[in-house]
Order: C-alpha cells, then structure tokens, then sequence
C-alpha cells in the first residue's frame, strides 16, 4: 500500500472518529497531553529542590518549589479527571456512533447485498477484527499515542537542549552520548517494528479462530438452539471444539511473548547502557562544577523518557501502518455501493384500482450465480385479482415475488405497473404499495403491537382488529397486557414465548395494518396444519376485499379460491388458469402436484 493510500485512509478514519463524537476526540486529546506533561512537573521541581537545598537557600524557597510540584500535579489530575469523566460518556456515544453507522449502512444497502454471502463474511469479519482490536478501536488509540508521545518528545528535547550546551563537557563526550542515543534509538525503532509486527500478526492469526470460537458460542449460548445441543448429546463436542481452539490460541500467545522477549533483549540493555553512560558523564560534569546536582537526575530521566517517546512514536507509526490494513476492508463495506436505480415518477393514485402488473419476458440471475432462477416469464394481471403461485421448491415462486417488490431489477426483460417500467417509479413510494409476508418473515422483542404496526406508535384498536382478523384472536384475549405485551423475553421478564404458527398469524396481521393495495403471502403459513392454513386464507380473502391477493403455498387446495394460478416449473411459468381449468389438463404439472397431494392425504385419512 502506497504512503498516498495510507494518508487517506487515516485522514478518512479521523474524519468518522470526528463526526461520531467532537467530544470524545477533543477529551481524548486533552487527557493524553495532560497525562504526557504531569511526569514533567515533578521531574523539573525535584530538581530545583535538590539544587535549593545543596545551595542552602532559605525554607521558603524549599517550601514553594514543594507547594509547586504538589499543587501543580494535583490541579493537572484534578482537570485530567473531569476531562475522563467526559471521555467516559463521550465513549459510549461513538461507540452507538459506530453501530448505527452500521445499523444504517445495512438499512442503505441493495438487497441483493443483504443477500450477497460475500458480503455478510465481510461483515462478520469486520465485526470481529473489530472486537479484536483493529480498525477503529486503534485508530482511537493511535491519536491517543500520537498526542502522548509528541508532547514527551517535546517536552524532553526542551529540557535536556541545555544539556549540549554547557562548555565544560567536552565536544568527544556529548558526541558520544549522542552517537549512543541515536544507537539506541534505532535499536530500539528496529526492536519495536518487529515486536509490533509480531503482536499485530498474532492477533491476525487469531481472527479466524475468534470467528469461529464465537459461533461455538453462539451455538452453546442460544435457547433456540438448546434442544438440539441437549438431545443430540452436543455439549462435549461443542465444549472440546471450543477447548481446542482456546488451546491453540495459548499457545500461539506464549510463543508470541517468548520471541519478542528474545527480540527486546538488545534494546534493553542498550537503554539501561545509555542511562548508565549518561549517569557518568552528568556525574564527571558535575565534579567539575558545571552541572548542578539536581540537574543529573532531571537530564537523565528526560532523555529515558525521550527515548521510551520515540519507541512509543514507532509503535504507534507501525500500529498505524498495519490497522490501514483493516481500515481499508472497514471501509471497503461502508463503500459497498447501491446500483439500484431509485426513479422519481409518483404512483398513481386511481379510484378505480385499475392497476395492471405485467412480466415482460422476465429472465434473472441471482449476483455471483451464472444460473437463471428465472427464464422467460411472461404474466399479466390486473390489481384486484387473487393469484396463486404454486411449484415445487426452487422452482423460483419466491424470486417472482421478489422482483416484483423490486428487492431485485431483473436480469433481462421488464416488469410494468400501468405499463410503466417499476425502476421508474419513485423506489420507496413503490415499495409502500406492498404488504408482504415472507417464508423468513421477522417479529421482534417489542410489543405485540408495535410489532404488527412497525412502529412505536400504533392504532390500539386497529393492532387488535388485524390480530384477530389473521386468527390471533383468542391468544390475544389471554395476554394480560394485551397488545402492549413483549414478544420473547430479550428485554422484558414478562415477555412471551409463541408458537410458529402464532408468528406467523402475526406477520398476516401486520401486512394487514399496514393496507397496502398489494398483499403477498409466501407461504406465511407452513407451521399450521393443512386445515387450519386453508380456514385462515378462506377469511383473509374475505378481508382482502378489492385488492390485490398473491398467495404462495406447496398446499393447492389452500388456493381454490383464487381467480387465477401460476404455477412454476424450474424457473419458468408452465402453467396459468384456474384451478378447475388446470386440473383438467391431466397431463400439466398442476395435475401432477394435486394428484399426489390428494393421494397423500386420502392414505391418511385411511
């Protein structure tokens, strides 16, 4: 990666890190520059003591530089601690920052993205680099360093410039400490690059596995999926996958500290070789009249101090050079972009519901698949009608509904509302003309109405009339909170378990509420019995009324009623009709489905 590149990327995860939070950067760099100066304080004054006292000087010059070092450290961690304070709320404020930047990204994005396997492993991955450490938790902690180690550098170099030029240390020797500290200083550059590669490969190495421990425990962890884990006898296996993995982790770490060890060992005696050195020299200075005592102890611990500033610099440099890296894929998700071309036109409002929806020579291919999940479609229908798509399964019923929703554009081909291409349409005002239920439908940890509202705010009595319209109804009237009851218990003690078909009634009641003039039903109802799925879409399509009806379902009796069906065969429509008319094509694919249903429940029923 070019300088350029990394330039970019930092200025790039600066500018994020300064519009998820002003004041946890602003905090940030405050408390690091503080913290840098506060071992500065006593360092200079202990030195002006020592010097007092060996000169005599009178109790209230000892007592002042005393009231000094004290009362100015002690103002500096009082305002570094009230600065903390606000870095500690202004943390969790970039760190929701950070969620929602996410959380919005998600909602922002293509569904065919949502979809992409690719692009969930980059998300997954992210997610726990991020957890590890990198991307933005060291960028974070890059400014932090940055700020420390420039304010020691700074801060040494002016204490210790009058060191070089007192006359009476001979040139040889100040060239020598010099020569010793630039050795020093590049033994230890070197030393802290590698240590610093190591460490950051370490915890590279360890992604995959961290990745991969946290699907063990999520596995042990999730009550839906305890049941299999306790009648299948899982929990040893799943215990020893995680106690291998943690296992190797160790092992990895020791041999880690180890080499880096061995790796630091020349470093440190070239730091403790310098602060002897030093020592010599300050203490032949100070023999000699040219140095004060007070100051050996303060040009010592300035240039230690330098020297763990630099190392500090190089570390923090190679941090920043190696989490690029991870910025990069960070951002790189971020960029994902949506091609979806989003249309302006209004959907007509008509009195009449004189809607028409046409596939027109529809082909499609789902993104990284050079497989058609549908070829040559071709069907037109008028709003108002109730449709039913049946086939076996992946005989692309569910893709068709998907396009028409425009959660994907066709490959080939067009779809026409009104005979108007639906990408020329304004995307979400289209997006609202449909009520839709799909096979992976979600209900969350909310309320029971907001759940079917989608929404915190909702219509009470309307939340109940759609529940007991989809055949809620009488759980409903057990609830003692009514609709106001949280479904599962994730933020509520007093939060309900339900069953699937229950979900799944609930899901019909929020299409309902939301009265869209498109109602689509994919399979919504395969967790109830066959009777029960046929009473529930008897009395939905009473409640549909004059609107469009789409109803998806392996189960063809379940759609008797509709005015026409569709049935789908390996990605193409083979069949169209009603039900008496497709039946009595014995030979047609409907027959076919019908007739081994029919048989199937008939030796049942014997």
């Amino acid at each position: 990666m070019k300088f350029s590149e990394h330039l970019a990327l930092y200025k790039r995860g600066l500018k994020v890190m300064w519009e998820g939070s002003q004041t946890y950067v602003l905090c940030l760099i405050f408390s690091n520059l503080i913290t840098a100066v506060i071992p500065y304080v006593p360092v200079y004054f202990s030195a002006k003591l020592i010097d007092a006292l060996a000169m005599g000087k009178p109790v209230s010059t000892l007592a002042l530089y005393v009231i000094l070092t004290v009362g100015l450290v002690f103002l500096l961690s009082l305002l570094n601690q009230y600065i903390n304070s606000l870095l500690s709320k202004a943390t969790s404020e970039i760190y929701r920052s950070e969620y929602w930047l996410f959380s919005q990204k998600a909602m922002e994005m293509a569904y065919e993205s949502i979809e992409d396997r690719d692009v969930s492993i980059l998300e997954e991955r992210i997610r726990t680099e991020t957890q590890t450490g990198y991307n933005r938790f060291y960028l974070y902690l890059s400014v932090e360093r940055f700020v420390g180690c420039v304010t020691r550098i700074v801060a040494s170099v002016a204490m210790t410039f009058s060191f070089f030029l007192i006359g009476a240390i001979a040139w040889y020797l100040k060239l020598a400490l010099l020569v010793l500290m630039a050795l020093t200083i590049v033994c230890s550059v070197i030393t802290t690059a590698k240590v610093q590669k190591m460490e950051l490969q370490y915890w590279d190495d360890g992604v995959d596995m961290n990745m991969l421990s946290g699907k063990y425990d999520g596995y042990v962890n999730d009550y839906s999926a305890g049941k299999d884990v306790r009648l299948y006898l899982m929990g040893d296996d799943l215990a020893e996958r995680m106690a291998k993995l943690d296992g190797k982790f160790y092992e990895m770490g020791i041999k880690n500290a180890n080499r880096q060890t061995l790796l630091s060992l020349p470093s440190t005696f070239l730091n403790e070789f310098l602060k002897f050195t030093t020592y010599l020299v300050l203490i032949y200075a100070a023999m000699q009249g040219a140095v004060s005592v007070g100051s050996i102890t303060k040009y010592v611990s300035c240039i230690m101090m330098l020297l763990g500033a630099v190392s500090g610099m190089v570390r923090t440099i190679q941090l920043v050079l190696s989490n690029n890296v991870y910025m990069k894929r960070y951002f790189s998700y971020l960029d994902i972009p949506n091609n979806m071309y989003k249309g302006s036109l209004t959907v007509e409002k008509r009195d009449d519901r004189e809607y028409y929806v046409e596939f027109r020579d529809v082909s499609f291919k789902y993104p990284n698949s050079d497989i058609y999940a549908l070829r040559h479609v071709n069907v037109k229908f008028r709003v108002g009608e109730k449709l039913a798509v049946v086939g076996m399964n992946g005989s692309g019923k569910t893709t068709f509904i998907k396009l028409m929703c425009r959660l994907y554009d066709p490959t080939e081909g067009e779809i026409l509302l009104n005979g108007v291409n639906i990408q020329k349409y304004d995307y979400d005002e289209y997006m609202s003309i449909f009520s839709v239920v799909f096979q992976d439908f979600r209900l969350f940890a909310f309320s029971l109405g907001q759940n079917v509202a989608a929404s915190d705010k909702y219509d009470r009595a309307r939340v109940e009339e759609c529940l007991c319209e989809a055949g809620f109804g009488d759980r409903l009237e057990t609830l003692p909170n009514g609709v106001e009851t949280c479904l599962y218990k994730d933020y509520s003690d007093d939060g309900i378990e339900i069953s699937g078909g229950e979900a799944q009634k609930i899901a019909i009641a929020r299409a309902l509420y939301k009265n869209a003039p498109f109602i689509i039903l994919d399979e919504p109802t395969a967790a109830l019995d066959p009777m029960a799925e046929y009473e529930v879409y008897s009395k939905f399509n009473d409640i549909v009324g004059d609107r469009t009806a789409i109803y998806i379902s392996h189960r063809l009796a379940s759609c008797r009623f509709c005015d026409n069906i569709v049935v789908f065969d390996h990605g193409g429509i083979v069949q169209h009709g009603t039900h008496d008319e497709l039946l009595a094509d014995e030979t047609g694919k409907y027959c076919e489905l019908w007739m081994a249903q029919a048989q199937y429940y008939d030796e049942k029923k014997a």
